[in-house]
């Protein structure tokens, strides 16, 4: 789903077709405004998820170099 913006009529581009954004329904609207929310949310939880991944790797290469101090079993 893509909005492109002629001079005065946004137009949304949904799979491959055009349509004229003020000429939708209220509720067609309403769709769009969810599934924009939808992938916006979905694009911050795959930042986090690696955030978090970067995270991780930091704090496995910590105890790495922590453990390097102690004979292993």
């Amino acid at each position: 789903m893509k909005e492109e913006k002629s001079v005065n009529n946004p137009v949304l581009t949904f799979e491959g077709k055009k349509y004229v954004i003020n000429e939708l329904s209220n509720d067609t609207k309403e769709i769009i405004k969810g599934l924009q929310i939808a992938e916006t949310q979905l694009k911050m939880h795959e930042d986090t998820l690696k955030l978090i991944s970067i995270s991780r790797n930091s704090l496995a290469n910590q105890l790495r170099e922590k453990l390097k101090h102690y004979e292993e079993l």
